[in-house]
């Protein structure tokens, strides 16, 4: 499927493109991978390591779409991973958001319309299902614009792919809570029965692997994931690293949610189950609004949503097995220093 071909990732200086990288950098897939991003410093310091000429950077923004349009020639697959993701910047800066996560998406799909490319994957949240937060809801209404873009890209398929919290991505708790162990701080958790879902990066790939071989136009993908709380994933992390660091529970931060859904009652009660995944076809009604009031699913009410709190929930052992699958984790058992909460 990808023998020979152009893949493109926006935002692919990140976590996400970086996982990618190392998925497909060594192998035959891809003639050529391209790195769409604004920020120059990371592109360079990933040049200078990876030094490999199958790696094309293109500085743009998808906020322009002449820089999109520009980076989008010859491409034959998208990854559009690119966003403002963090919730307490998002919530002072809401239109920012906007202008990143919705009209960014938007024009990484008219280009991609525009130049023929076969599929596009736009990369979103658990937190636009039922957002309560200004990323959450930038990220709903970007969903809505790829579905709505998918009825009328004839040649380009775009899909989606939704997941929680990565774990050890930027920005995250893991790489927090190691960087207080080794400076022997207290770790400062928000509310210990919080659950999130514990996902990986390279689960995290092969969500986006799966949504290309897989997705129809507008479709949504989700992966089904055990989850685990807060209070216990610190735990796990002290023990793997023998500290007896102190906790102090800071108190829910603004925006955040007690636990993650990644598929609302509505749609789980459309959503096809593929084993590992869920899928969820887009609504291609005709825009007749009898129908919102006429025809309903009573079926619906009977439905639950699928999130962290009634998912598969992993106790500080099994959790303790999943972490130890993490480089960085690794790294600051090994004693290697891991003290960056951005990488």
């Amino acid at each position: 499927m990808f023998e020979d071909k152009v893949l493109l990732i926006t935002g692919g200086t990140g976590s996400f493109g970086n996982a990618v990288l190392n998925r497909f950098l060594h192998t035959d897939h891809f003639r050529e991978i391209r790195i769409f991003s604004r920020d120059e410093k990371k592109q360079d310091d990933m040049r200078n390591e990876l030094k490999n000429d199958k790696i094309k950077f293109h500085i743009g923004d998808v906020r322009d779409y002449i820089s999109v349009e520009r980076a989008m020639r010859g491409v034959d697959y998208v990854f559009h991973a690119a966003a403002l993701k963090q919730v307490p910047s998002c919530e002072f800066f809401p239109l920012e958001a906007t202008k990143t996560n919705v009209f960014g998406t938007q024009n990484v799909i008219d280009a991609a319309f525009a130049h023929k490319v076969k599929k596009v994957i736009c990369l979103s949240t658990d937190k636009a299902a039922y957002p309560i937060n200004a990323m959450g809801i930038s990220k709903a209404l970007m969903e809505k614009v790829a579905i709505a873009a998918s009825r009328n890209t004839a040649g380009t398929t775009v899909c989606l792919t939704r997941y929680g919290n990565v774990m050890a991505s930027r920005g995250s708790v893991i790489p927090l809570f190691l960087k207080q162990i080794q400076e022997g701080k207290t770790l400062t958790i928000t509310d210990p029965n919080m659950t999130r879902f514990l996902m990986s990066l390279e689960e995290a790939v092969e969500l986006v692997l799966f949504a290309f071989e897989h997705g129809n136009p507008g479709d949504l993908f989700v992966n089904k994931a055990p989850a685990g709380t807060i209070g216990d994933l610190a735990q796990a992390l002290k023990e793997i690293c023998n500290a007896d660091n102190e906790v102090k529970v800071i108190g829910t931060r603004h925006g955040e949610k007690l636990y993650e859904t990644l598929c609302t009652r509505e749609e789980m009660a459309k959503a096809d189950d593929m084993g590992n995944f869920y899928r969820i076809p887009a609504d291609n009604r005709s825009l007749n609004y009898a129908q919102y009031f006429s025809e309903g699913k009573e079926h619906v009410s009977l439905v639950q949503d699928y999130h962290s709190h009634n998912t598969e929930r992993l106790g500080v052992e099994a959790t303790k097995k999943l972490l130890l699958k993490l480089p960085s984790v690794l790294n600051a058992v090994s004693g290697k220093v891991v003290l960056s909460i951005t990488t």
